[in-house]
């Protein structure tokens, strides 16, 4: 499996997968065109033999010097729990601490339970919300009307 950063022409390739690689759920629309123009350096591919195997869209926080965040991530149904995603976490960690972030931030849907349980394992912490959801902090409302959300949060060392 080879990591690389991913190219504009990427996504191409990757949007008409996402919503596949999610069981049919509407995801495609999570990740515009744009975070392949701008945020190369940052956001990672897993090929194996030129097919994309899973992915990593993250970047830089504007607004916060010590921080970056994690958009998207996603690695293909057949090819999950082989590490792909530890992979690309961990070049995504490497890449930010080079750039002097030592704080990585990602959001999840309380009813996306495989996420929360891969994300406290990779070693993130739920952030304090403020109200709960199945004994998980959420913040409502974070992403519009009934949309609430867990925040996750890891130090780097």
């Amino acid at each position: 499996m080879e990591i690389r950063t991913v190219n504009s022409s990427d996504y191409y390739v990757l949007s008409p997968l996402i919503n596949d690689w999610w069981g049919g759920r509407q995801m495609s629309d999570m990740l515009p065109k744009l975070f392949f123009d701008h945020f190369n350096d940052t956001s990672f591919i897993a090929e194996e033999h030129g097919e994309i195997k899973g992915f990593l869209i993250g970047f830089l926080s504007q607004s916060q010097s010590d921080e970056a965040y994690i958009h998207f991530v996603g690695v293909h149904p057949e090819y999950r729990k082989r590490r792909i995603g530890n992979e690309l976490y961990n070049q995504f960690f490497s890449t930010v601490q080079s750039e002097n972030r030592n704080k990585v931030r990602c959001v999840t849907s309380p009813v996306n339970k495989t996420s929360i349980a891969y994300h406290t394992r990779m070693g993130f912490d739920i952030e304090q919300g403020d109200k709960t959801v199945d004994d998980i902090s959420v913040i409502a409302d974070y992403d519009g009307p009934s949309q609430d959300r867990v925040l996750f949060v890891k130090e780097l060392e």
